[in-house]
């Protein structure tokens, strides 16, 4: 009964249209103030000890980092490279911009980082070469979506401070399922291009294949700096984080020079004001997760679930429905914050892998960014091409059904996600 009170009053306080970070935390006391006798100083308590954790700080530096790369034009010399790769073939500037999304999701832990700076550059690219509007924008609204699973992942981050999860674990876990997802995206753009006969570009010499890939070594290299230096031991995850914003920092001021100095303070506002959004969110979700523990609901739920009969299968079924629809209408820091800790209990009681039900909270996550009506990349999209949210919505209905299938693929089959940490040694 308390549970459906302090859910039915969250859903009243979001009904209003208030902020979701501010719904939480004003649910907490509400509850705690009216139906508990738990003393408000240790709610106050609770607000500070709980961000009082080391994987948090990797937040903000993954941004800035982002930040930096994003406005150091570190994106469109991977588009240069991506697409003498593989431009000559059907659908060439759509299969670049797969590989670019790729690339850039590596360096920059963000999906609407990856869709602004790839999209920004090479949606109207595709325009001026005959492509629809329409194709390109279902190509990178959809591929921009792997910003949060290709690791560093600012999502994965989250999972890992609310569930106490290895965060370098599940970056690792998130490598082969990335390349999947994206290989699963560039055969659907393939396949429509080559059906409807959609431009090619020239065949690339290796010498120009040569020069794009120097030109972009900067850039890629990050991805080196950030999971090599995780997986040997180097840094950890927070560590790798803040050197990706030192390193992502010299890149575009000294060697690509494409930010100058006076650009910085602007780049370093906008990584504040996001940064600090994000962590208000945290901070409150931190202290809902701390409410449902103080009740004892995750351990009801769990209770519930197995007497009821629910199996792994059944389980993991109603949980993507579950996160499917709250995609819907909640942005995915939020998301995680709020059902990680119900869910999270259950998972491993049912015997599922941590690590594994990570993985699939993200790419549920990944998928929610391209559904309305609250999808952040449908919106970068409308942006960017100039069209209304519906017709971007329907542009990308062709790469949304693979990614659905994906998501039935990362749920049933853990060794797609368990297979690297495992043979790393992580787990």
């Amino acid at each position: 009964m308390t549970g459906i009170i302090i859910f039915i009053l969250l859903g009243v306080l979001l009904f209003t249209g208030m902020p979701i970070s501010i719904a939480l935390g004003l649910t907490v006391l509400i509850y705690m103030f009216a139906l508990t006798s738990v003393p408000m100083e240790a709610v106050a308590l609770k607000l500070f000890t709980g961000i009082e954790r080391f994987e948090i700080m990797a937040i903000p530096f993954f941004i800035l980092a982002g930040n930096f790369l994003t406005h150091g034009g570190v994106a469109r010399r991977m588009i240069r490279f991506a697409t003498a790769l593989v431009g000559h073939w059907y659908g060439g500037l759509g299969l670049a911009g797969v590989v670019s999304c790729a690339l850039f999701a590596a360096i920059s832990g963000s999906s609407p980082a990856t869709v602004v700076a790839v999209g920004s550059i090479l949606m109207p690219a595709m325009v001026r070469a005959g492509f629809p509007k329409e194709f390109g924008t279902g190509v990178i609204t959809t591929a921009g979506a792997l910003g949060i699973l290709i690791p560093p992942s600012i999502v994965m981050v989250m999972y890992a401070v609310s569930t106490s999860t290895s965060v370098g674990a599940l970056f690792m876990a998130g490598v082969i399922p990335g390349l999947v997802l994206a290989l699963m995206l560039g055969l659907v753009t393939w396949e429509r291009a080559r059906r409807f006969g959609y431009p090619r570009q020239p065949v690339a010499s290796w010498a120009e294949r040569g020069v794009a890939f120097r030109d972009s070594i900067w850039g890629l290299s990050l991805i080196f700096l950030v999971m090599g230096g995780i997986y040997s031991g180097l840094f950890t995850p927070t560590e790798a984080a803040a050197m990706s914003a030192v390193y992502a920092f010299i890149v575009a001021v000294f060697i690509y020079r494409d930010l100058k100095i006076s650009d910085v303070p602007r780049v370093l506002l906008e990584a504040a004001n996001m940064s600090a959004m994000l962590l208000y969110i945290v901070t409150n979700a931190i202290l809902f997760s701390f409410l449902l523990t103080y009740e004892n609901i995750p351990h009801a739920l769990s209770n519930w679930m197995l007497a009821q009969g629910f199996g792994p299968v059944l389980f993991l079924l109603a949980v993507n429905l579950i996160l499917l629809l709250a995609g819907d209408f909640m942005e995915p820091s939020s998301i995680i914050l709020i059902m990680a800790p119900l869910l999270f209990p259950v998972a491993v009681g049912l015997g599922i892998h941590p690590v594994h039900f990570g993985i699939i909270l993200t790419v549920n996550m990944e998928i929610g960014m391209v559904t309305p009506p609250v999808g952040l990349n449908l919106y970068i999209a409308s942006g960017i091409n100039r069209m209304g949210l519906t017709e971007v919505t329907v542009a990308t209905l062709p790469w949304m059904m693979a990614m659905l299938v994906f998501l039935l693929l990362v749920t049933y089959w853990p060794a797609l996600s368990l297979w690297l940490p495992k043979a790393l040694g992580m787990l």
